[in-house]
């Protein structure tokens, strides 16, 4: 497993991927970056306190669907495993992992989180569920045999990412890996 270095977050993301993965490898080789090292797209797309579902539609011109490849579910969390596709194109435009602490959602939020036919921001804003993005860390991402079958790529590409946390209504309430393919 390669993550290097560690100046924040990696325990976040490890602990992420271990829900789905048996090696982090499987998804990539993941390098902890500054913003400064990212090219301007994916700066755009990562490097913000708004949610992934709102820039990447605004970004590629088109609402996107949310398509759950896997979930894990304990008496305190749900998690799952996601790529966000454009409505226009059913193309992928982000690979995902987010495990949310169910106590700190009402019913109603989990109750169509868990039906996983919408993406995770756009049911936040919907319910106005008072919420603060809180980006933890980017990374620069080689992808792993995973990453490149759910992206659709002939070869690997680097791709970014970043970790971060949703604060709602004052409480860390999810944790969040975001994948974006890599751009043009």
């Amino acid at each position: 497993m390669m993550v290097t270095p560690s100046r924040r977050a990696t325990p976040e993301l490890i602990a992420l991927s271990e829900l789905f993965y048996s090696t982090l490898d499987e998804l990539g080789d993941f390098q902890e970056i500054n913003e400064s090292e990212l090219p301007v797209t994916p700066r755009n797309l990562l490097w913000h306190d708004g949610h992934m579902t709102v820039t990447v539609e605004a970004h590629h011109n088109s609402s996107v669907d949310v398509r759950v490849l896997d979930t894990h579910t304990t008496p305190t969390h749900y998690s799952h495993r996601i790529l966000l596709t454009r409505q226009s194109d059913d193309r992928v435009v982000q690979f995902g992992i987010v495990r949310l602490n169910s106590t700190f959602l009402g019913e109603d939020v989990r109750a169509e989180i868990e039906g996983q036919q919408t993406p995770l921001g756009r049911i936040l804003i919907e319910h106005n569920v008072l919420r603060h993005v809180r980006p933890l860390s980017l990374w620069r991402i080689e992808p792993g045999p995973d990453l490149v079958e759910a992206f659709g790529l002939e070869n690997p590409e680097t791709c970014y990412g970043r970790t971060a946390l949703i604060y709602c209504n004052g409480l860390p309430a999810v944790e969040l890996l975001e994948i974006v393919t890599p751009v043009e």
